[in-house]
């Protein structure tokens, strides 16, 4: 087995943290990268780890990478403060033959206490385990939904990997959404982009159809009617939090048909 470095990276994640890094106990680094939490997070991840770094917040992708420049060892794993690296996971990387550059991990979201199987849901995969010298995350202007730049397209996949507890409960739901909806309107609002009708009606239904019909989010049942009409009304709420960027910001706006 390959020496892996975990990059976890932290704001307030006292519930959350201590799970996540008891399931990546396996690693032989674990680096945790903090942006100045205000309650007990720092002090239970002393538990497992003395590579504890405060860095002021600026994006996702640059936490993300001062992390990985502070590891040691050949292979990275990202894995994230509500997420668990699965028990199957933990056994497969002990056989995984490291012959790839990176390695796409499934993801399983759980959503107000079900696992979510349908709706593009699971498997949904994601590049969490690669090569340090060949990875890196891309800050393309975006504040969230970041995602790892490999410098080749020599990649696997693992048959198991994390577990997602993001949203256990409305509260968590809304908290986060309302902190990304925010930075993802920033982020275009950065870019040059403007809001438009398309934007603001048709990519919520768009999306509904895509994944709650057509992908069986349908199967979910309750659960995927909530989640997937949840995230239709992101769409909706981004395009209008990118007029309001306009409108505050600039005092003008054009929209886009």
């Amino acid at each position: 087995m390959e020496k892996i470095s975990a990059v976890v990276i932290t704001k307030n994640e006292e519930l959350n943290i201590e799970a996540c890094l008891r399931s990546i106990s396996f690693a032989d680094e674990i680096i945790v990268v903090d942006a100045a939490s205000n309650d007990r997070t720092v002090e239970i991840a002393k538990r497992f780890t003395k590579k504890i770094f405060i860095r002021k917040w600026d994006n996702y992708a640059n936490q993300k990478n001062f992390g990985i420049d502070r590891t040691r060892n050949r292979w990275v794993l990202s894995i994230d403060a509500d997420e668990r690296a699965s028990f199957g996971f933990r056994q497969e990387i002990e056989r995984l033959k490291y012959d790839k550059d990176g390695y796409l991990l499934p993801l399983k979201n759980y959503f107000l206490g079900r696992w979510l199987k349908r709706g593009g849901q699971y498997p949904d995969h994601h590049l969490r385990l690669f090569k340090k010298n060949q990875g890196r995350f891309l800050f393309n202007g975006r504040q969230v939904h970041e995602g790892v730049y490999l410098k080749t397209k020599n990649t696997g996949r693992t048959t198991s990997g994390l577990d997602h507890y993001s949203y256990t409960n409305i509260y968590s739901y809304f908290r986060k959404f309302n902190n990304y909806t925010y930075l993802d309107a920033l982020g275009r609002f950065e870019s040059g982009e403007t809001p438009s009708y398309y934007g603001l009606f048709f990519r919520p239904v768009h999306r509904l159809f895509k994944w709650y019909v057509f992908k069986l989010g349908l199967l979910d049942g309750v659960h995927g009617l909530v989640f997937h009409t949840f995230s239709a009304f992101y769409y909706f709420i981004c395009e209008l939090k990118l007029f309001e960027y306009y409108e505050f910001k600039t005092g003008e706006l054009k929209w886009r048909r």
